[in-house]
Formats: structure tokens, sequence, C-alpha cells
């Protein structure tokens, strides 16, 4: 009897709570609104890649096939097209506007001002213009930006400079006189400056002495027309 007494005692007294202090039933609203606040609103509203990812899939689902390549090789090969599309177009304006600013300082022959650039002299042969000279003719091989700018097709034969006749003189120290020559144009010289001139040994030894190799010349157009060479 005193190891029930005290173990009555040793227990709590419970005491029964008011309704309105116990806790909350459990209904059908609370569970929506506790289900909702989990997983219907994220604390982050979805990114620009989701939504990107998003549209691409509308339009190109992942699962189908494009020409027989998957959707990420697709893309690629897209991607490398239309990057060569834009280089192609960049390359092609950056050359016609280096052509275009080059024709504005080429000594063309609707300038009928004087020119001045260096002379050198080649072995004639065949020239851009169809023509066989010897190294005796008095002929000139233009810069190749001068003769390349006023092409009109692909056969440099065609090209509208040929047969045209300019003067080249110089102050020659060996007679202490200016001298001149003119020179019909037969070719186009790859390594010459715009207003440079590359002529015949003959030539150039109307002018200065060969030993020399390069000198100074000024020079000008004198025939508005081609004339035809013989």
């Amino acid at each position: 009897m005193a190891a029930l007494r005290g173990e009555q005692t040793d227990m709590p007294p419970t005491t029964q709570l008011p309704e309105w202090e116990g806790p909350k039933p459990f209904t059908a609203n609370s569970k929506t609104r506790d289900t909702k606040s989990a997983y219907d609103q994220p604390d982050h509203p979805p990114g620009m890649q989701y939504m990107a990812t998003s549209r691409l899939d509308k339009i190109m689902p992942a699962y189908r096939k494009y020409w027989g390549l998957r959707r990420r090789t697709m893309l690629i090969v897209i991607c490398i097209i239309v990057l060569a599309i834009v280089i192609l177009i960049i390359g092609l304006s950056v050359g016609l506007s280096k052509r275009n600013a080059a024709s504005q300082f080429l000594p063309l022959p609707s300038d009928h001002q004087s020119f001045t650039g260096d002379l050198t002299y080649y072995g004639p042969g065949l020239g851009a213009c169809g023509v066989t000279s010897s190294s005796t003719d008095n002929i000139v091989a233009l810069s190749h930006f001068l003769f390349d700018s006023q092409s009109v097709g692909t056969n440099p034969n065609a090209n509208p400079l040929c047969g045209l006749i300019i003067r080249a003189e110089r102050f020659d120290e060996q007679v202490n006189a200016m001298r001149s020559v003119d020179l019909t144009v037969v070719d186009r010289c790859t390594g010459c400056a715009p207003t440079d001139l590359d002529v015949s040994p003959g030539a150039f030894d109307q002018l200065a002495d060969p030993a020399k190799g390069r000198v100074d010349v000024t020079w000008a157009w004198l025939s508005p027309t081609p004339t035809t060479s013989s």
C-alpha cells in the first residue's frame, strides 16, 4: 500500500485544458494552405536560362532529330554557319572600304597633275596587257594597286590602262640636265607603290645610271586613250 501510495504520489496530476486552449484541429483547409506555402510558392522566380530553355523546347523539342542530328549538334552547326556569314560580311566590307580608300589616292589618268615615285627597271617579256616587250622598248609596268583598281574583269589584257602613255622625267646627274622619256603601259608591278614605275633597262638608261638601280622620278599621263602597240 505504501508503494502504491508512493507511485500515486509520483504521478503528476492530470489537468483537462479548456477547449479554446487545446491544439487546433487538423482540417483540409490547413493542409491545403501548408502545401501551397511549401511547394507552390518558390523562394526565387525562374531565371532567364530557364525561360530560354522552355522557349527552345517549344521551338525545337530535344527528343526530335533535325536532318539526322541531335538538337545540341544542330545548334552548334547553326552557330558555326552564322559566325561564318558574319565573318564573310565583315571581310567584304573591310575589303571594299580599303579599296575605295586606296582608289582616292591613286594616280589615275583623270588626274592631270604630276606624280613622284621611285623608278626601277626589270627584264620585260609578256606583260599583263598581253604585249611582249624587249629590254630596249620604252615600256612601263604600273603599280599593281593602280593597275588592279581599273580592272574590268578577269582578263588583265582588257585593262583600260593598257596602251596608255606616260611621260617620265628627272634630273640626270650624269649630264647635269633634265631628261624625259615617253613610256607605254604594258604590265603591272607587284612590288611597286602606287606612284612607282618599273621600266625596261633601255628606258631606265635614258633617265639615270643603271648602276643605281633605284632613283626618284616625276611622271604624268599623256594620252587619254590607249594606243596600239606593235
